[in-house]
């Protein structure tokens, strides 16, 4: 089976179209409960898209910082609907439960920007190739589908290194870091390019990786953007039809000027 059939099943539905109905079968896309369990101790379920569940394992508990590295996992071993993870240190400390639902990651409620990494990169990106990522990445047959995916990848300037599609769009953050991680990438010259909504979520994981840009063609939120101009991270939204929005950190994008007099906060 291909493994993007294995994300949406067809299901009956009654489709109308003004004032004619029939039954008809539609592809729905997949949401199941993968509980996380770390050196024998629950971690957290998620609510998500069944595949690259390794990739994904090893974003999150790197974006947790429960590990700091890929090197840190003894092994992972993978079940219908379960992940378990033994570390090299058995008896690290973990941080407290959580359940990320579907299309809503973290149970954070405060964020301390003083607290989250900082980003150090010198990496500058084009406009041009802001829009030519925009617009191959986010050509998703399984979104034209479904109607009901999210799609993120990973990118430096010369390729595509990473794509995810799953119903949260946190979870395929987690898994283009995590396959970032397993294949030695340098985050410091990447960027991430999203379909939805960039959330404080999002852009917290980006800081941990230190990956220096996140893009969507969608919005952004006022929390992101006041956490991403204190650590570095720029944030570009509404990237559609060579327009864009450049929130925070506009030096990275090749050829614009700050205006002064601005803030986050206007």
């Amino acid at each position: 089976m291909n493994p993007k059939e294995s994300m949406y099943r067809k299901m009956p539905c009654i489709k109308g179209d003004g004032d004619r109905f029939e039954r008809v079968f539609h592809e729905v896309v997949e949401e199941v409960p993968v509980a996380l369990f770390v050196n024998g101790r629950h971690v957290m379920t998620a609510m998500m898209s069944p595949v690259q569940l390794e990739d994904f394992v090893t974003g999150y508990l790197f974006t947790e910082q429960i590990i700091r590295d890929f090197d840190e996992i003894e092994s992972i071993k993978i079940e219908k609907n379960r992940i378990s993870v033994i570390t090299r240190n058995l008896f690290k400390v973990l941080g407290p439960k959580k359940t990320i639902l579907s299309g809503c990651g973290g149970s954070t409620s405060y964020i301390d920007a003083e607290k989250l990494p900082k980003i150090t990169s010198d990496f500058v990106i084009s406009t041009e190739k802001i829009n030519a990522s925009m617009r191959d990445v986010l050509s998703s047959d399984l979104h034209r589908t479904t109607g009901g995916i999210h799609v993120v990848a990973l990118l430096d300037t010369d390729k595509v290194i990473s794509v995810s599609e799953d119903i949260g769009r946190h979870n395929a953050v987690d898994r283009v870091i995590g396959f970032g991680l397993r294949t030695g990438i340098d985050f410091s010259r990447t960027f991430i390019v999203s379909s939805g909504r960039i959330s404080s979520e999002m852009v917290r994981k980006c800081l941990t990786a230190n990956i220096p840009v996140i893009i969507s063609r969608s919005a952004t939120t006022t929390l992101s953007v006041e956490i991403a101009e204190k650590t570095g991270l720029t944030i570009i939204g509404f990237v559609r039809a060579g327009k864009m929005n450049i929130y925070t950190q506009p030096q990275r994008v090749a050829g614009t000027k700050a205006v002064s007099g601005m803030s986050p906060a206007q």
